[in-house]
Parts: C-alpha cells; structure tokens; sequence
C-alpha cells in the first residue's frame, strides 16, 4: 500500500507565480498514481512528466509553480515543479520533460471539465492546499480519497 500524502508545504503566494493544470489520464485514484510514479522514478529517476509543448511562461512556472492533477474528474493533489527540460521520448521526438517532485500535496478537490493537454493555472485561481490531518478541525484531510470523492461529487464537500 502506497504512503499516505505528505503534509502540505507551505506554498508561496507570490502574483508571478504560475502553475499547471493536467488531467491525470490512466489512474482512477490518488493512490494509483502515486504508486505508478513511484514505479517510474525507482525505473528511470529523476520523477518527471512528459508533453509534446513546452510552457512558454516557464520561467513563472518554476518560480514556485506547481502541477495540479485532475483525477476522476476532480482537481485534488499538486506536485510541485523542480525543472522543465528539453528530452527525447522512447521513439526519439522532441518532449518537454516537468520534473516533479514526489511528494503529492492534497488540495481541497474541485470538479474539473475535460481538457487535452495542460493548461496554466493562476495562482488565485489555484485549489487551497489541505490542511494536515492534525491542523485540520474539519477532519477533511484525514477521509479516505474515496469517501472524499463520493462526498464531493454528492456536492456535500
């Protein structure tokens, strides 16, 4: 069974900050994705995500950007960005590899329409971190993801 999610860090609120946006295609839970990450990174390490575009606002991206998953319809962790780089894929085309961070930032989940690719994220626009299990009075962060996802999707969260 995969680790639990880390407490969230305290993220920087600075305007020039810019974040992404991405659906999480595959993984149906936060679990499923954190153990493929997992996976990859112990396989091919640094931990990182591969798009066919680079960001062209890189440089507000890592100037404390993060990239927020969309997982079964809902935005509900963040990864925080380490680098963007240029990288070849398996069949040789050119990539842009995000290098991720592996901790996985639980944030107060919110549905999400389809989308294709990634889109930037403006930090006021962005889902507020959870709180840690012990600093949270709502008890939120301590349910179970999939008892957070039923209660959001019953809109009583």
């Amino acid at each position: 069974m995969p680790p639990p999610l880390v407490a969230p860090a305290r993220r920087r609120t600075s305007p020039a900050v810019l974040h992404l946006i991405k659906l999480c295609v595959g993984p149906r839970d936060v679990a499923t994705l954190q153990a493929g990450q997992e996976r990859r990174a112990q396989l091919d390490p640094p931990l990182r995500h591969l798009t066919r575009m680079a960001p062209k606002r890189a440089a507000e991206v890592l100037d404390g950007g993060s990239l927020y998953w969309v997982v079964a319809g809902f935005v509900c962790v963040r990864q925080r960005i380490l680098d963007i780089r240029a990288e070849a894929a398996a069949d040789g085309s050119a990539r842009t590899a995000l290098v991720l961070d592996a901790a996985l930032v639980a944030v107060a989940g919110r549905p999400v329409k389809p989308f294709q690719g990634w889109r930037y994220l403006e930090a006021e626009a962005a889902p507020p971190d959870l709180a840690a299990p012990a600093e949270d009075a709502s008890g939120i962060a301590a349910l179970p993801p999939a008892l957070r996802r039923e209660l959001q999707l019953l809109a009583l969260l």
